[in-house]
């Protein structure tokens, strides 16, 4: 079940950052939004990010194995970073239509899960 809800929890933690960092770039153009300062959106982003800390530091902690979870330090960092791209692939190709998902892309994807394996390998 731990494996489970810190992927879990990984991937809600992950929506939240994407949308933090990349988010507010979508909302260009919307007068409200463009005629706020830099320190606005900044701290806009911060509140959304805050979100992504409040699932972030559970799925850490519920999955350490220094906690009693099943991961290492070192293999709960490389399924993030997964699930970060992941995440974040999703969103652009969803929220952005001028971006494209190239073969590039998809072997970067592909080595990323090697690093997945490598990383549990014994």
């Amino acid at each position: 079940m731990k494996p489970y809800l810190t992927i879990g929890l990984l991937i809600v933690s992950n929506i939240f950052m994407t949308f933090a960092w990349y988010g507010q770039l979508r909302l260009k153009g919307q007068r409200w939004f463009d005629n706020l300062p830099l320190l606005a959106i900044i701290l806009l982003c911060w509140g959304v990010a805050l979100f992504e800390y409040m699932f972030q530091v559970p799925a850490n902690r519920i999955g350490f194995r220094g906690n009693g979870g099943p991961f290492t330090l070192f293999q709960l960092k490389v399924i993030q970073e997964v699930v970060s791209l992941t995440v974040f692939t999703v969103f652009a190709l969803v929220f952005f239509k001028t971006e494209t998902f190239r073969w590039n892309h998809l072997l970067a994807f592909v080595f990323l899960v090697l690093a997945v394996y490598f990383i549990f390998k014994k």
